[in-house]
């Protein structure tokens, strides 16, 4: 080893706790320490490059002229383990120590002495701070362990109803009392009610601990809001406190005062049930996909191209599906699988969307990494076939959730709503591109399609057409339960499982049938005036490369929207959709004027009776109530008020409505078109954008409330306003760039889908399945096999993708 000059370099800087240390796999491809090579960590910026073939550590010290590296390699000791790896819980985050299990070494290597990056004696280096650095390199947290102690550090906060909480008279809870609940004889899973000292029982949680719901019960009588799990009381003042106004867990901060005006000490108490979030990780870990064939044998691993799995980075079995789900298609291989296209310099690759969907795109498509897991065979701690290692997308994880208050976390998320948000991002990573490679193309655009909205008055017979462009379709499950001789529960009071609730089974058809089904919608016709209302029918204008479908199973039970396993059949056969085009408007059809008509006309403004007799009724004057009612449409007494009281101070405010000015009336909704990212965002949900559109008029454009009013008004027939096409979530430029007439075949065949075992879309666990050329391949987070019970998860898919035939 030859003596180096850029040891004694005085700008190396240990990194500071803040600062990403990218020391467990290559920015740019999926090496890493346990590569035979190891990985080339950045002595200036900590950018991790590998050492391998593919020298992306030499790539980057040649660009950023940063000279230095530690060359780290890692190897799995063997050990024969006697009991399983204990289980992380989010509950107890520690920087881990990797000697226990590895054989680390590392290396100091220059790439100013020598292109090669040979490795260089540190011996003697007293002037320089290299030892520093090296030992806070090593360290200091990896970047994937950094984001994930992040995420799990965002903490539950208090509420209004936590904060204000006013107890009742103080009173002593002999011991006694604390025994069982109020209103029945159970003993665990009981909640204290902060505010006048009931104790009641639980909701039925998962693990088979029992509960009556009479927590609720109370609740739901009194008013009372907050309470806390006495069975998660610790000494140092931690517990489970749930607020049922707000519907969350949240924190008390004056915990210890507000059991002490029961008479309850917490001062020696010991814990003696599991939290709400030991129980949903508990619950998570034991949502497991069966990895064996019918016969009961276990099923055979596939290793090679296109057959490599995702490792579980905590709660992201939902990314992980989705994205094994786009990258089998040719759209996302061709973009982004360019294997011999270096890949352009930044200085930043980690967070470049562009680079990590590449990364990705190399990581599942090579095959270089799907082997198998050899530290398995090492430790000596199975005698089955190994699965794979699997690669930490922790890198794109990271960039898909910035910002996201959702997607950011560590907590299990919705795979359809993971979905939007990440094609929504990709389009717009597309234009940043085009100018430093080849052949961009958006892949989404294999997503988009047309749908064509067409309302027809009952009484003049003219119609209306209205077109909107997406990259999805959301279908609502008949959900109909097969008769019982009684009403089943999933558990009893005492936590033993019954018999659960059986669904009637549905085809596809169905769902598609009542998807495109004609509605009767009640609005007033502009152009003749009638009553009669509208019948609205929404059909596919043309039709997409590769078809989304979500399948909705959710009711609302007890406000809740919960999952219901309602089957839907779907066949391995070709599925024509041609019943489901657009005609498009006809020769013999009139249409409505652009300046008339329902939802979309200008009118002369009339005020409506009722609401205006509310308002002057409360003392306003009828010239205020008058502009209050045309400022929000018409819609209703309290969105008048609102707007009276935020526009009190308006000069204008006394000055006589012209009642013959025309107006736009827009069908119950306030004035002006809705925030086109609002609309975005309730269409992650689910909701259409004439849906999204009116329920952000009816509530003055606020999302949450939108939200809580399309959950209470699950027949909205939705905005169809000409006039607010401006202000539609849909481009006008991609529309018009879809208006080539769609003849071909519309013949689509099943090629993947995400799966989801739970009761809820944000608990639970997710795995894909594609079909390849061999048959349907499982994709269960770093496991790949080939077969699985897919006829069986076919009918509870929550994504189906489908593939259009000749495309």
């Amino acid at each position: 080893m030859s003596p180096c000059s850029h040891l004694s370099s005085t700008t190396l800087t240990p990194p500071r706790p803040s600062q990403s240390v990218y020391r467990e796999d290559c920015t740019l491809c999926f090496d890493s320490i346990d590569s035979p090579s190891g990985l080339d960590v950045c002595l200036t910026c900590f950018n991790g490059g590998c050492a391998g073939d593919r020298a992306h550590g030499s790539q980057h010290a040649s660009a950023a002229k940063h000279p230095l590296a530690l060359n780290i390699r890692r190897t799995r000791k063997r050990k024969h383990r006697d009991e399983p790896p204990p289980k992380i819980s989010k509950l107890a985050i520690s920087a881990e120590t990797e000697e226990d299990r590895y054989s680390t070494t590392t290396a100091v290597k220059c790439y100013g002495c020598t292109e090669d990056g040979q490795e260089v004696s540190t011996e003697g280096n007293t002037e320089g701070r290299l030892k520093e650095v090296v030992e806070g390199l090593m360290k200091a947290n990896t970047f994937a362990r950094q984001e994930e102690v992040k995420a799990w550090e965002q903490e539950m906060v208090p509420c209004e109803h936590t904060l204000c909480l006013e107890q009742e008279v103080p009173r002593q809870i002999e011991s006694g009392d604390l025994g069982h609940c109020s209103m029945c004889e159970l003993k665990e899973n009981l909640w204290l009610c902060l505010t006048c000292g009931n104790l009641g029982c639980g909701r039925a949680q998962y693990g088979g601990v029992g509960g009556n719901s009479h927590g609720v019960t109370h609740t739901d009588a009194t008013g009372h809001p907050v309470a806390v799990k006495l069975g998660s009381l610790t000494a140092d003042g931690s517990a489970d406190v749930y607020c049922y106004a707000c519907n969350e867990e949240r924190v008390d901060t004056e915990l210890v005062a507000h059991l002490a005006h029961w008479g309850i000490d917490i001062a020696g108490r010991q814990k003696t049930e599991k939290s709400l979030t030991e129980l949903q990780i508990e619950q998570n870990l034991r949502w497991e996909f069966s990895m064996t064939t019918e016969d009961g044998k276990e099923m055979k691993p596939l290793f090679g191209p296109g057959f490599t799995g995702l490792k579980n980075l905590g709660n992201s079995c939902y990314l992980a599906s989705v994205l094994q789900s786009l990258f089998s298609t040719p759209e996302f291989s061709k973009r982004y699988y360019r294997p011999d296209e270096k890949i352009p310099y930044t200085p930043t690759p980690a967070e470049d969307l562009e680079i990590q969907l590449r990364k990705v795109a190399d990581g599942l498509l090579s095959g270089r990494y799907s082997v198998p897991d050899t530290d398995v065979i090492a430790s000596e701690e199975t005698t089955e076939q190994p699965h794979q290692k699997g690669l930490a997308p922790a890198m794109l994880k990271h960039l898909i959730g910035r910002g996201h208050e959702e997607f950011s976390t560590m907590r299990q998320q919705d795979a359809f709503e993971l979905l939007l948000h990440l094609l929504k991002l990709i389009t717009r990573s597309q234009h940043a591109v085009s100018s430093q490679l080849n052949d961009v193309f958006d892949p989404v655009d294999a997503f988009r399609f047309v749908m064509e909205q067409r309302l027809q008055c009952q009484n003049c017979k003219k119609v209306r057409y209205r077109e909107d462009e997406q990259e999805n379709i959301s279908v609502a499950v008949p959900i109909q339960r097969i008769p019982k001789n009684q009403q089943m529960q999933t558990t009893t009071s005492d936590g033993k499982e019954k018999e659960p609730e059986q669904f009637q089974p549905v085809t596809l058809k169905q769902c598609l049938d009542e998807f495109t089904a004609e509605e009767f919608v009640e609005l007033t016709c502009g152009a003749c005036g009638s009553k009669a209302g509208f019948t609205k029918r929404t059909l596919f204008k043309t039709f997409p490369s590769i078809l989304a479908v979500n399948a909705r199973r959710f009711e609302l039970v007890n406000w809740v929207p919960t999952k219901q396993d309602v089957p839907v059949i779907v066949s391995d056969e070709s599925f024509s959709f041609e019943k489901y085009r657009s005609r498009g408007h006809q020769p013999d059809e009139e249409l409505l004027p652009d300046d008339v008509g329902s939802g979309g006309g200008k009118a002369a403004f009339v005020p409506d009776e009722i609401a205006l007799g509310q308002l002057e009724g409360m003392g306003f004057p009828r010239v205020r109530c008058e502009k209050a009612l045309r400022a929000t449409s018409n819609s209703d007494s309290d969105a008048a008020m609102e707007w009276l009281f935020q526009h009190m101070e308006d000069p204008d405010i006394d000055e006589p409505v012209d009642h013959d000015d025309k107006v736009e009336h827009t069908p119950g909704g306030g004035a002006g078109g809705a925030d086109p990212g609002k609309i975005d965002l309730l269409g992650t949900m689910g909701f259409s954008a004439p849906q999204a559109r009116q329920a952000l008029k009816e509530v003055g454009g606020d999302v949450e409330r939108a939200v809580d009013w399309l959950f209470s008004h699950p027949d909205a027939v939705g905005d169809f306003d000409n006039e607010s096409s401006s202000a539609s979530a849909v481009p006008q430029e991609p529309a018009q760039k879809q208006k080539v007439e769609d003849t071909n075949p519309a013949n689509f065949k099943l090629s993947s889908i995400v799966c989801h075992k739970g009761s809820s879309i944000h608990a639970g666990h997710y795995v894909a399945f594609i079909k390849k050329d061999l048959g349907w391949v499982l994709f269960n987070d770093e496991k790949v096999a080939l077969g699985g019970d897919v006829e069986e998860m076919k009918k509870f898919a929550y994504i189906y993708f489908f593939r259009r035939e000749g495309v």
